[in-house]
């Protein structure tokens, strides 16, 4: 299974949380193979809303949500 990692962000509630205001208005970034590309992606979402504080963007590990018995890094 390929290592699929999604990036999204919103408006959150608490900038420390990750508790989304409005989960129909959230902004997904895409699905990448790998960290690299996502972690790549998140810094570039992240950077247009440096200024927001409740603009939260996040890296979401898929491939460990769809098997979580599986070890492996990223």
């Amino acid at each position: 299974m390929s290592k699929l990692h999604l990036v999204f962000g919103g408006r959150v509630s608490d900038p420390q949380g990750l508790d989304f205001v409005d989960l129909g208005a959230l902004d997904v970034v895409g699905l990448f193979p790998d960290y690299k590309s996502a972690e790549k992606a998140w810094r570039a979402a992240a950077q247009r809303t440096v200024d927001d504080a409740e603009m939260k963007y996040v890296v979401v590990h898929l491939h460990k949500l769809l098997e979580p018995d599986v070890e492996g890094e990223g």
